[in-house]
C-alpha cells in the first residue's frame, strides 16, 4: 500500500542514495505536447540538499526536452525503483528549475557533487527540485537486476570536449536550444564553467 511522507529522511532518504538510478518526467503545458521521460545515472550525480530539496546534474546530450518543460512550467516527478533488496518505489512530485552555469549559485550547488569532474560530461545545468508530494509504493513486479557499474562511453566522449566545442556540438543539434515541440531549451551559447573557489 502507498504511503506518503512530509520529508525526505531517515529510510526514504537512505533508500533514494543508494540507488544507482532515477528517472525523470516532465511534460509541457501544451496537451498535444510531447512528454518527456528520462534515466539518469552516473554515481555522484544526484544529492539530497535537505528534507525537500534534491538536486541532479545535467549533461550533454543529443536534446534538452527536461531542461524546456522546467523552464516552461516546472512540473516533474523523479523515480526510484528497487532493483535489488526489498521492493520499493518511491516518487518526489515537485517544481525544478534547471541551474545555468552563469547563475550564482553554481558553484554552491556543485559542492553537493564532491565525486564529480564537470569538465568530463559536458555538464550544462544543475536540475534543483523542491519537493511537493512524496510517496512510495511497494514494487512488487519490478524485476531483480544487477548493478555491474556506470559506463564509461559518456565520458570518454565528452571528456574531450572544451566549452567551446561544446557550445558548437549544442547549437549543431536540433533539440537543444528549443525542445521537440518549439519551447526554449539549453540557453546558447554556452558559458564557460565558472571557476570554483
Amino acid at each position: 500500500m502507498g504511503k506518503s511522507y512530509e520529508r525526505i529522511d531517515g529510510r526514504l532518504r537512505a533508500f533514494i542514495e543508494a540507488q544507482h538510478i532515477f528517472f525523470t518526467a516532465t511534460a509541457p503545458l501544451d496537451g498535444d505536447g510531447t512528454v518527456n521521460l528520462s534515466p539518469k545515472g552516473l554515481n555522484g550525480s544526484f544529492a539530497v540538499l535537505d528534507e525537500l530539496t534534491v538536486a541532479y546534474l545535467d549533461f550533454a546530450g543529443s536534446n534538452a526536452e527536461t531542461i524546456a518543460h522546467l523552464r516552461e512550467n516546472g512540473r516533474i516527478t523523479l523515480m526510484w525503483c528497487a532493483f535489488d533488496g526489498p521492493p520499493n518505489i518511491v516518487r518526489v512530485h515537485g517544481h525544478g528549475e534547471p541551474v545555468f552555469r552563469d547563475d550564482a549559485r553554481w558553484n554552491e550547488l556543485m559542492g553537493y557533487f564532491p565525486d564529480i569532474d564537470p569538465t568530463t560530461h559536458g555538464l550544462r545545468a544543475i536540475i534543483v527540485v523542491t519537493a511537493e508530494k512524496i510517496r512510495d509504493t511497494c514494487g512488487y513486479a519490478v524485476p531483480f537486476m544487477t548493478y555491474d557499474g556506470d559506463r564509461p562511453l559518456h565520458a570518454s566522449r565528452f571528456a574531450r570536449e572544451t566549452d567551446e566545442s561544446l557550445d558548437v556540438y549544442f547549437q549543431k543539434k536540433e533539440d537543444i536550444a528549443t525542445s521537440i515541440d518549439g519551447l526554449p531549451g539549453l540557453p546558447l551559447p554556452l558559458p564557460p564553467l565558472p571557476r570554483t573557489a
